[in-house]
């Protein structure tokens, strides 16, 4: 027997509409968020930190070493990108929805003049006029809501890397609310309404946007920042360790316990310095310092992490063990003594259930008494008849 294949069995067949546009709107918002916020991820997480030591750089395809952090530390080039997506792309995107209704009504008009001659502007009745305009795109409301939520999640995910954040997304929702405005009275025309009990499956994204945040924020801090490195020091190596004491003072000496030494001689051939480079300044250059904690090259394991590499590492994850419980902790405290229906309401709500669950009873026992007669007239009409 032959077989053909089916495609139904490999596509996606949703039983109702509202499962379709939940599946839809997933999808969608998965694709943008991975598409915009890549770039973001890899700065604070990734750049920098598979790229070997100095001697060992890993390369690839044994030639090009990867990318690194500016020597300030990843967090500024984190920051910088937060601030190129927050306010020029964010300006982009209000341009073009005002931009773009704006050039296609323009072009309308002109064609519209072109048809009737230049003798003058066509005088038309408002409901032409309005016809004329723009249709509003059948996904015009999901486009609006995916915005919004991906601003959400800039807003949020690095926020303690770009703090600024929130005060350029409400300037840019204020700016955009009249654009809006300005668009629905004059570019567009008037949409159909449609109602709806909830925002849908944007609820379920926000609250897994509010828990990434968190998650997010405490890698930024720990594992980005020198925040931990710099307590670490303060506390354990600096010159105030052992006294519970933090200031200043705690931190002479910090950079100078950052940064690892590398024998120049142990480079690869690939990044030897010329013989011009290491006499520039006057003598040759035997040593560097890079930003690690590594052994001296002539200690018993060269190169091999110290003792304070394994003490900032176990305090990051520390860090992000009580910052997340903290958050969640507290997040949840809220959520229980702010409910989301207020007791007054919710008891009045209760009282409605409770008056047409009464009402529903006394019509169905109504019901019933009026069939209990039917029945009683109607066996007494048979038994004076019966003769």
């Amino acid at each position: 027997m032959n077989f053909e294949p089916s495609c139904l069995s490999f596509t996606e067949q949703p039983r109702t509409e509202s499962e379709w546009e939940n599946s839809f709107t997933l999808k969608m918002f998965l694709f943008q968020f991975v598409n915009l916020n890549s770039s973001t991820f890899y700065i604070a997480f990734f750049l920098g930190r598979l790229t070997g030591r100095p001697g060992a750089y890993l390369r690839v395809l044994n030639r090009w070493k990867l990318e690194e952090c500016h020597p300030s530390g990843c967090l500024i080039d984190l920051c910088l990108q937060m601030g190129i997506i927050m306010v020029l792309k964010q300006t982009w995107n209000n341009f073009m929805e005002l931009g773009y209704p704006l050039i296609q009504n323009w072009w309308t008009r002109r064609k519209l003049r072109q048809e009737y001659g230049n003798n003058g502007k066509p005088i038309f009745p408002q409901w032409e006029k309005d016809y004329n305009l723009q249709p509003m795109n059948a996904y015009g409301l999901f486009d609006e809501y995916l915005e919004m939520i991906l601003q959400f999640g800039f807003t949020t995910i690095f926020v303690a890397a770009f703090p600024l954040a929130p005060l350029l997304a409400l300037l840019n929702n204020v700016i955009e609310i009249r654009l809006d405005a300005y668009k629905f009275v004059t570019q567009w025309r008037r949409p159909l309404a449609s109602r709806a009990k909830d925002i849908g499956v944007w609820y379920g994204i926000l609250e897994g946007i509010g828990i990434l945040s968190v998650i997010t924020n405490a890698f930024v801090i720990a594992v980005t920042s020198d925040f931990i490195p710099r307590l670490v020091y303060a506390y354990k190596y600096g010159p105030c360790a052992g006294q519970g004491q933090a200031g200043e003072k705690c931190m002479i000496g910090y950079v100078n316990a950052s940064l690892s030494v590398f024998l120049v001689a142990d480079f690869e051939d690939q990044s030897k310095p010329s013989a011009n480079q290491s006499t520039m300044i006057g003598e040759e250059v035997k040593y560097c310092r890079y930003r690690d904690y590594r052994e001296a090259p002539h200690s018993k394991e060269p190169y091999a992490y110290t003792l304070q590499f394994w003490h900032v590492l176990a305090a990051r994850l520390a860090f992000i063990i009580v910052f997340e419980h903290l958050v969640f902790s507290i997040k949840n405290l809220i959520a229980y003594m702010i409910p989301d229906l207020p007791k007054d309401l919710r008891d009045r709500m209760r009282r409605e259930k409770y008056l047409i669950q009464e009402m529903m009873y006394e019509a169905e026992l109504e019901r019933l008494h009026k069939e209990r007669n039917e029945r009683k007239r109607n066996g007494k009409g048979s038994h004076n008849e019966w003769p």
